[in-house]
């Protein structure tokens, strides 16, 4: 064996022996989480993975850096056949992967395509970092030149890759499917001793800029290349956005909620490592962009950075402490590393989970930490304090008694589920429906379609409570789960089984977070329904109106359910409609600003949510703004006054549409 063969024999044994350590430090710090199962349902999690991460179909979802990425992810995943063969040519003289015939031809010839496409992606990135210069890359200039960094030695990858073949191929003559490096080879001389050194030259920075990259990984944000993969593999595949509850039974907890790191589950803390500081989340946060403290980003940053530091004090390791700081085992990650103003910032509109490519949960862990302030130190905005007596004493957000939950109903001679219980669908009015005067129309409006359609249906009345959502979203667990277990209670005393309502709120958490307590019903939102008794033809919208609309994506429908489709075959259905679709729209679109209980909360910081979504609304030049949600028609009214557009632009819900054009 040659001295070069020993020598890089001895640099792959430390560089593995380094990566290791590494890898022990990353996985001693994740175990300082809880335990989750997230092993459960293996196929679907497989299909998961190959869709989301080898697929990249998320990082498609903008079609330039989508092509970009995934010309370096996917050239990477080829590379590695060059990088076994180059470990394998310098542990083993002679031995190379060209024994393998035909279909080493193959393996070269993808080689040299994915090195040329891995070098123009690279090209894209760098163009975009130095002269697009995206906001939500532009953290700061530390984090900028380490990317132009690293995309740089990954073209001195692929580089000294092209010439360490090119140099092979005039030395020992052309290599099947190197089609590029046999094109290459023409620049050295043959059988020169120049072109003997060029190869050695190629060889080892080849090698060793792939080694140095491997134990860099772990020290970087790069790290995403390795723990991208198992992160999309253990994804939540628990229904989207229900959050996982607290056990208030469970004898021996002093602490609710998550107040440092080792509080969140390992999932949680993996998500840290796993963050690639893409700014896809941060970019799309309807709190960040209005200007408030909040960004999802910089959420998981702090996590991974106080991971870090913790995992240092539980190993007795010493951490740099600056005068004036405190000492890391006075820290916590509430207060600490993320405020309390950012975290009542979040809407829970899940568009930062929707955009991130490796599937992050920044929302589940955003509320566990509120849970902390809201359970443990009864630290929350001060009008939310008013909410939670509201939900304690009369059960609903408002200080309306109970008695007065029927009163939208007057007249239209809708039985209580006593009288009737043999109907079809119990209508869930919801508090909105039930107490705000501008959504007691929809809800009447609603009624009088299903009356005209014939489906047989009854209500709670001063049965129903509110379904816990904004308590739970906010925060208050404990009060969440008493309104749960109650009207689950009182639902299975009606025997209720299908239920259908207009409230994407409560639609979401019937549907989804009731089961978690014993509470399994057939939940239908209000579109979905008026979406299928038109295609069956019990009910023919008749009556043109001329309208110009634009529809209103709400948060929980969309990207909580998916239901994007249903209320726009509605307003098609309906002649006369015009429908215009805001910039950001079904998937992609804009929170009105009211979700994870900011329906409660002044906006103190920035510019108004709802303010900023009206004004994409009337770029449109809409005569009205159709929605499916109470909240989003609350925060659409009090955005076009503050526009002073209120009296030439009408915020109407689908079932107000429809109702006008039976």
């Amino acid at each position: 064996m040659e001295i070069k063969n020993i020598l890089f024999g001895i640099i792959v044994i430390i560089s593995f022996v380094t990566f290791g350590f590494s890898m022990r430090r990353v996985l001693h710090n994740i175990r300082l989480g809880k335990p989750e199962n997230r092993f459960d349902r293996i196929p679907q999690r497989i299909w998961l993975t190959i869709k989301v991460a080898f697929g990249q179909t998320k990082l498609f979802r903008e079609p330039i850096p989508g092509i970009m990425h995934a010309f370096i992810f996917w050239g990477f995943l080829v590379l590695l056949s060059a990088i076994l063969e180059a470990i394998v040519e310098g542990l083993i003289p002679g031995i190379d992967l060209t024994s393998l015939g035909e279909v080493y031809t193959i393996i070269a010839f993808s080689q040299e395509v994915f090195a040329v496409l891995v070098i123009v992606g690279v090209g894209i990135a760098l163009y975009r970092r130095l002269i697009l210069k995206p906001k939500r890359l532009q953290v700061d200039a530390h984090s900028h030149w380490h990317a132009i960094a690293i995309l740089c030695t990954i073209i001195l990858i692929m580089i000294t890759m092209l010439g360490q073949y090119a140099t092979r191929s005039t030395l020992y003559g052309e290599i099947h499917g190197r089609v590029l490096s046999n094109v290459l080879s023409s620049v050295f001389q043959p059988h020169s001793f120049s072109t003997h050194v060029w190869y050695e030259v190629f060889w080892w920075a080849h090698i060793l800029l792939v080694l140095g990259f491997l134990n860099y990984l772990p020290t970087s944000k790069h790290f995403h290349i390795l723990t991208s993969i198992p992160n999309v593999f253990f994804t939540s595949l628990q229904p989207k956005g229900a959050l996982k509850p607290l056990n208030f039974e469970e004898e021996g907890i002093e602490k609710y909620g998550a107040a440092d790191v080792d509080d969140l589950t390992w999932k949680q803390l993996f998500d840290g490592y796993t963050c690639t500081e893409c700014g896809r989340c941060t970019a799309s946060c309807p709190a960040n962009i209005t200007g408030k403290a909040l960004s999802p980003r910089s959420v998981v940053m702090n996590i991974r950075k106080r991971l870090e530091e913790k995992g240092k004090v539980v190993r007795n390791e010493r951490v740099e402490v600056h005068e004036g700081e405190k000492k890391p085992n006075e820290k916590l990650l509430v207060h600490d590393y993320i405020t309390t103003d950012e975290l009542f910032a979040c809407t829970t509109c899940m568009a930062c989970m929707q955009e991130c490519p490796v599937n992050i949960e920044h929302v589940p862990t955003i509320v566990e930490l509120r849970r902390y302030l809201v359970l443990m130190e009864s630290n929350f905005p001060t009008e939310v304090q008013v909410v939670f007596k509201n939900l304690e004493t009369n059960f609903s957000p408002w200080a309306f008694p109970p008695s007065s939950r029927v009163d939208w109903a007057e007249g239209l001679e809708i039985p209580h589920i006593a009288q009737a219980p043999d109907v079809e669908y119990l209508f869930w009015v919801g508090c909105a429906g039930a107490f705000d005067e501008r959504y007691k129309k929809v809800v009447r409006s609603f009624a009088q379609l299903l009356k005209k359609a014939g489906v047989r249906f009854a209500i709670l009345g001063a049965d129903e409570k509110c379904t816990g959502d904004s308590a739970r979203r906010l925060g208050n667990e404990y009060l969440a789960q008493m309104l749960m277990k109650e009207n689950i209670a009182t639902l299975t005393t009606y025997g209720v089984k299908k239920i259908v309502t207009t409230c994407p709120h409560c639609f979401n958490t019937l549907k989804h977070e009731y089961p978690q307590f014993g509470g399994n019903y057939e939940v239908v939102h209000h579109t979905t329904l008026l979406k299928s008794l038109i295609e069956s033809g019990v009910l023919r919208p008749t009556t043109t109106v001329r309208e110009k609309i634009t529809y209103h994506d709400s948060c929980y429908l969309g990207r909580y359910n998916n239901i994007y489709n249903e209320p726009r075959v509605i307003l098609q259905s309906i002649q006369g409609v015009q429908l215009h679709e805001m910039v950001r729209n079904t998937s992609k679109g804009f929170c009105c600003g009211a979700g994870g209980g900011r329906m409660w909360m002044e906006e103190k910081e920035g510019k108004r949510v709802n303010v900023e979504r009206t004004e994409e609304a009337l770029a449109c030049f809409p005569e009205t703004i159709a929605t499916a949600c109470p909240f989003c028609l609350t925060m659409f009214d009090d955005g076009l006054k503050v526009k002073e557009a209120a009296e030439r632009v009408k915020v109407r819900d689908i079932a107000e549409i429809l109702n006008d054009a039976v």
